[in-house]
């Protein structure tokens, strides 16, 4: 039987995959790494953007999975809230934003609200759940159907719905967030969000 340190010194470089990042740094360059086969790492410059960002490594994949949480309740990133495609499919009448500087793009066609609300664990949540609920309830009465986004749909939305789900249904938290995990696998409030929600009584 090999050993792993005979399997490592057996291991050639060849059989490497050659990769390619794309880092987008703190002045705005866009910048490709490249890795050779011999494991170099070569940098060329692709392109050079306005203002400033930190270094990171660009997601440029559309997140368009809707949560559908009740047939009147949707649960959403940016990206689904500004695809028309997506909005039309489900049927969305009212948008409820409540991202940081996120836009809306069709005020001709749907009924917005916004709540610019940051993502921090400090950010008080539940002053926000009666004004959101209302707004909510009032689209379900008028037949309509709401899609609750901020920028990522996991953690300020997710907990307006969870919210709503309490204030309006009168779950408990547990059977509230579990509901709209099932919906949306990918939410996660903020440590501060969470403990917010776990303690509040409509």
């Amino acid at each position: 039987m090999h050993s792993l340190a005979q399997e490592i010194q057996g291991f050639s470089k060849d059989r490497l995959k050659k990769q390619c990042t794309h880092v987008t740094t703190v002045t705005g360059k866009k910048l490709l790494e490249r890795r050779s086969n011999e494991g170099e790492g070569q940098v060329e410059q692709v392109e050079e953007l306005e203002g400033s960002g930190c270094g990171f490594v660009e997601d440029t994949s559309l997140d368009l999975q809707v949560g559908v949480v009740r047939p009147f309740l949707l649960l959403a990133s940016q990206d689904a809230a500004h695809d028309i495609d997506t909005l039309r499919r489900y049927k969305v009448s009212h948008v409820l934003n409540v991202a940081h500087g996120v836009p809306n793009l069709f005020p001709d066609q749907m009924v917005y609200k916004t709540l610019q609300i940051l993502d921090l664990p400090d950010t008080q949540i539940t002053p926000y759940l009666e004004e959101c609920s209302s707004f909510i309830y009032q689209a379900r009465e008028q037949d309509g159907v709401v899609l609750v986004h901020c920028n990522a749909g996991v953690s300020r939305s997710s907990s307006i719905v969870i919210g709503y789900l309490m204030l309006k249904e009168g779950l408990p938290f547990d059977d509230a967030y579990s509901q709209v995990k099932l919906a949306r696998p990918s939410i996660r409030p903020n440590p501060g969000f969470y403990q917010q929600l776990q303690n509040y009584t409509p």
